[in-house]
């Protein structure tokens, strides 16, 4: 799917405007692996497949933070802002992880665009971004999040 490209300049008559959706991206065990070795957590509900399968997922899940982590590539196949000398995640106002990621199922998010504020040298953008998992009926993670953009 193409990102929507709006210059800066322009973002704040988009409010209000649903973005898009991204194409979807497979979440593997691989992935999640380096996740646990890069934040310590080694809970085997994410990271040992067999005793996994017993458990009450059914297999292994991502990590919560994991999927959270995906929004900025997510968003980036939806929207793209020009005239930005640099972007930078500026953090999240609400998270909640509402229903897991088994591995092997493909994810894709969503986002709308919530606010656009003024900061200096450029605006700060809130997006509301829930993360999809295919064929599952609730979303995986609904989030606002921050981003500065610079000129």
């Amino acid at each position: 799917m193409a990102a929507t490209t709006i210059p800066l300049d322009e973002l704040a008559a988009h409010v209000g405007a649903h973005l898009g959706y991204s194409d979807y991206r497979v979440v593997a065990q691989d992935q999640v692996d380096l996740f646990a070795d890069a934040t310590g957590d080694h809970q085997w509900i994410h990271v040992d497949p067999e005793r996994a399968a017993a458990g009450p997922f059914g297999g292994t899940i991502a990590h919560g933070y994991l999927t959270l982590s995906l929004i900025p590539v997510l968003v980036g196949s939806i929207l793209r802002v020009e005239g930005v000398s640099m972007g930078v995640n500026y953090g999240s106002n609400r998270v909640r992880f509402t229903s897991p990621v088994r591995v092997g199922s493909e994810v894709r998010a969503g986002a709308t665009l919530a606010s656009v504020e003024e900061v200096a040298g450029g605006v700060q953008v809130a997006l509301d971004v829930t993360v999809e998992v295919r064929g599952q009926h609730k979303p995986a993670c609904a989030a606002q999040t921050l981003t500065r953009f610079y000129r």
